[in-house]
């Protein structure tokens, strides 16, 4: 932006927000930036680019003034959107309000209590910060007429974010305790858009703030996942990634009848700065790294990480072709897949009938393993907004996942993934494993062996706009490629205008090419099966290794 008028512009846009925003650090933010053009520009003009939009996680950005960003001003806009929304519905019920530790995370839950009582609807507030399964727990626990979660997940330290979920009378059935979909997003992006002047919003009182019962009946329940009579005997080590699943987590693995976990001491208390990662994020490379070591020196059978607000989980077993188990090189991260498929395999054996849900990107294996087993399967959209949801008839949902770590393990109580009750079931399949004197990698082996080694991968191209993404997509549609690792596309799968998803498949290959739902990416999601001959799986894995390695390959310079 260089023209004097597109300056003077900016200016009159920076100048209305200003005089409109309630938080006084905000307005100096603004203010500096505004004293400084031209030269600011290019950074006002990105914080003006255009309102954050609800998307596959809900609202997320980084926490800075101004429309473009997470602040004061935003969530009371926000929340009054919200609550004149639901107003408008007919909704009746409280609105329940949880936030994790981040930073200004207790402040926007607090602003968003006013609102609500401002508008002459009930606020209940969590009292400390507490992971997100809780407050999708406590929709439905407490009746609530929507929930807002004050996180940013496994973003950077720099963002926040707020997530709403729907109660049973405007969520149906299969949306109660489930985050907005389509076109309830819209719907809410309208009604904040129709706000008024932000000082024109009346400011009630700071709500009800509730009891510790209500994360004591949500551990009772977490604790009835598993079977009380199962075996126990598993050494787990644990890390909360700096985030606020420490205390629900290990109350929760003491009410089931687990040993208390080996915690990384250092990564153990909530830090909105998440001092010991690049990126509190257990899928990124490093993330896992004083976990293992620590897994290793205790002699662990598995280490499990949640992410910083304990909606995700992340599981690492010893495995000894890769060296001793005693050395963090003895170790390996399970993909999401791989621990989806071990849920889903052991709820199935647990006799827990009924539909088993993954998305579109994560690995066929889900569905090969329903095929064997004669259980409904259901393929959605990206988002466990949309696993919660998924239909199949009669069939209820009994267990959902998708490749980012997240499962849903007890849908009936919590409508959305959970890393504490995901964990809780990895635990004890591998304390039921180790009284047989098998481990996790075992039973993976053994499901190979059934149903052919599946194995998935991700390619990400990080880019700086929206547009760039969508110039790229529209490469992607326009010259797909004719064969994939030598053998000839069989099916090529466009699903605008319902999403931007293209998928390629191949008779032992598939690419789904996405736009990300919460970063500035592009991924490409891939997949090999490789059938298992003489019962070697070793060998199996090793062809489907390389040709994996050789599809990566082939799609970097598909999509170059």
């Amino acid at each position: 932006m260089s023209g004097t008028n597109d300056v003077e512009q900016l200016r009159a846009r920076a100048e209305r927000w200003l005089a409109d925003d309630p938080d006084p650090a905000g307005r100096d933010e603004i203010r500096e930036l505004i004293d400084r053009l031209p030269g600011s520009a290019a950074e006002l003009a990105d914080r003006f680019a255009g309102p954050l939009t609800f998307g596959t996680a809900g609202l997320r950005g980084q926490l800075r003034a101004g429309p473009n960003g997470m602040n004061l001003a935003v969530v009371r806009a926000a929340a009054a959107g919200l609550v004149a929304w639901l107003a408008g519905r007919g909704a009746h019920g409280p609105l329940v309000i949880g936030y994790d530790a981040r930073h200004r995370s207790r402040e926007f839950a607090e602003e968003t209590a006013r609102v609500a009582t401002g508008a002459g609807r009930r606020a209940l507030v969590m009292p400390r910060p507490l992971p997100t399964p809780v407050l999708a727990y406590a929709v439905r626990a407490l009746g609530a007429a929507a929930g807002v979660m004050v996180t940013a997940s496994h973003n950077p330290p720099q963002d926040n974010g707020y997530k709403v979920y729907l109660g049973a009378e405007l969520g149906g059935p299969r949306g109660a305790g489930a985050q907005i979909v389509s076109p309830v997003d819209a719907e809410i992006e309208a009604a904040i858009r129709a706000v008024g002047p932000l000082s024109q919003i009346p400011l009630g009182g700071p709500g009800e703030v509730l009891g510790e019962d209500l994360e004591l009946s949500y551990i009772d329940a977490a604790a009835a996942v598993v079977d009380p009579d199962g075996p126990r005997d598993v050494a787990v080590a644990y890390t909360p990634l700096h985030g606020v699943g420490a205390v629900t987590f290990a109350a929760t693995f003491a009410r089931a009848g687990f040993a208390a976990p080996t915690v990384v001491a250092e990564q153990s208390q909530p830090d909105p700065a998440f001092p010991t990662v690049t990126f509190p994020n257990p899928e990124e490379p490093g993330a896992m790294d004083r976990l293992i070591a620590v897994a290793a020196s205790a002699g662990a059978d598995i280490a499990i990480a949640n992410d910083p607000d304990a909606d995700r989980c992340a599981v690492a077993i010893p495995d000894p072709r890769r060296g001793d188990p005693g050395s963090p090189a003895g170790w390996r991260l399970l993909r999401g897949d791989e621990v989806g498929v071990l849920l889903a395999d052991h709820l199935m054996r647990r006799r827990v009938r009924g539909l088993y849900a993954t998305t579109i990107v994560s690995s066929s294996m889900l569905r090969a393993l329903c095929a064997a087993r004669g259980m409904p399967y259901a393929e959605t959209l990206t988002g466990f907004k949309w696993i919660v949801r998924a239909d199949a008839g009669a069939a209820p949902l009994v267990f959902g996942y998708e490749e980012a770590l997240g499962y849903c393990v007890d849908p009936d109580r919590v409508r959305d993934k959970d890393g504490i009750t995901a964990a809780l079931l990895v635990a004890e399949l591998a304390a039921g494993l180790k009284s047989q004197l098998r481990t996790l990698g075992d039973r993976l082996d053994e499901l190979a062996a059934e149903l052919g080694v599946h194995l998935t991968d991700q390619l990400s191209l990080r880019m700086d706009t929206a547009a760039e993404i969508g110039a790229l997509m529209a490469r992607v549609r326009a010259k797909p490629p004719a064969c994939l690792l030598d053998e000839p596309v069989t099916a090529i799968e466009d699903r605008l205008p319902e999403a931007d998803v293209v998928t390629v498949r191949t008779g032992t290959a598939r690419v789904v090419v996405r736009p990300s739902g919460t970063e500035p990416k592009l991924k490409a999601y891939l997949e090999v099966v490789e059938p298992v001959a003489d019962s070697d799986v070793a060998a199996a894995r090793e062809r489907a290794a390389a040709c994996l390695r050789a599809l990566r390959t082939e799609t970097a310079d598909w999509l170059a």
